[in-house]
């Protein structure tokens, strides 16, 4: 497989992951508005898991070294398909909302709202 085609299959495989986690991270507020908290906690664990992994990976997604194999570009996005924008704030974005969800969880859970 050419160098052209292993960028594609990892900037494909880098988006659905990130969809996957962006999808969670913003359904976590609903599903607690819903007294959904076995979900919430499920995929408050499957985000943690995601965080210490960016950790130990100086904040940075271990599919972002092997893009980096196969090209030159180190743009923001250049291992993902997302907008410049949103590859450059993508961490500040989701872990806000990420943060926003889990207040949410816990002031619905504590009976303060809803």
């Amino acid at each position: 497989m050419s160098a052209t085609n292993q960028l594609v299959t990892i900037k494909a495989v880098h988006t659905v992951i990130w969809a996957i986690f962006a999808t969670a991270i913003l359904a976590i507020p609903f599903l607690a508005w819903a007294d959904m908290y076995r979900h919430v906690i499920w995929i408050t664990s499957f985000i943690m898991l995601e965080i210490i992994i960016l950790a130990v990976n100086r904040w940075q997604c271990p599919l972002t070294g092997i893009a980096a194999r196969y090209t030159d570009d180190r743009r923001d996005n250049f291992d993902i398909y997302l907008p410049l924008w949103l590859a450059r704030h993508n961490k500040l974005i989701f872990g806000s909302l990420f943060v926003i969800g889990q207040a949410i969880v816990i002031l619905k859970w504590r009976g303060w709202v809803g």
